[in-house]
């Protein structure tokens, strides 16, 4: 058997690599032109969104399918010049779609579900919530899942389909939130004095609002206790944490000066 070199045809080969060159240059020079469609229009795109009052995450999903829908276009368009029958090929991708469509049902549900999200709105970027046992500030709301970071500088990264089956608190929505802190104090006749003290004691933690001034009131009584609800008024949502266990430390002397 003669060596694969001796086999070849060079003169031919030549000659179909000198006819399909000016093919291939053509869907190169395609490709970049959608390539620079994307460079020169992604500034204003970005510019415009955040005027136009899309949510920045939002903002971003759609430009992430902008750019997509751009970039799919240039490799069809160089694909047609190349000679290949894009008809062809795009009915043997929607088959192949099809297919994959169902092997990734949950991975579409999560989509859909984060469209959901972005439609309703139920919290922003940034915003303080409480996601089912989970609390902490929307770092990220993807097409997929969304990522919360909470105190102790934790990623949770949350199924958007999860999210929308379940009960969700946002602290942020309305700007001033309310601090609860449950107590117990003992029973000892009359509760002004230790009321009295314990306010005094709040006002000094740093981040309580005094209009609406802090309150105490009595949520149960019982035979050897009192149980209270120490509620105070704060700025931002971001500091119910910390002032919770801030009022908590301040607010024990205070009972105890007053068993």
């Amino acid at each position: 058997m003669k060596p694969i070199w001796e086999r070849l045809n060079v003169e031919q080969l030549l000659t179909e690599v000198v006819a399909w060159l000016p093919r291939l240059l053509s869907a190169v020079a395609v490709f970049v032109v959608f390539w620079v469609i994307l460079r020169v229009t992604r500034p204003a795109l970005a510019r415009i969104l955040p005027r136009a009052g899309f949510d920045r995450a939002l903002g971003d999903m759609l430009f992430n399918v902008y750019r997509f829908t751009i970039l799919t276009f240039g490799v069809i368009m160089a694909v047609n010049q190349l000679g290949v029958n894009v008809a062809a090929a795009l009915a043997g991708l929607g088959v192949v779609g099809l297919t994959i469509g169902f092997a990734a049902k949950d991975t579409l549900s999560n989509i859909m579900a984060g469209f959901l999200i972005f439609w309703d709105k139920p919290f922003h970027t940034d915003d303080w919530v409480t996601l089912g046992e989970n609390y902490g500030k929307v770092a990220k709301i993807t097409m997929r899942t969304t990522r919360l970071l909470t105190w102790n500088n934790t990623l949770v990264i949350i199924p958007n389909e999860t999210i929308i089956n379940q009960v969700l608190v946002n602290h942020s929505t309305n700007g001033r939130t309310r601090v609860d802190v449950p107590v117990t104090a003992a029973v000892n006749g009359d509760m002004s004095p230790k009321r009295e003290a314990i306010l005094q004691a709040v006002r000094t933690v740093d981040g309580v609002l005094n209009d609406p001034p802090p309150a105490v009131v009595i949520k149960a009584i019982n035979p050897a206790s009192v149980e209270l609800i120490i509620q105070a008024w704060i700025s931002n949502a971001q500091q119910q944490r910390p002032v919770s266990f801030q009022i908590l430390e301040a607010a024990k002397p205070a009972i105890d000066g007053h068993s």
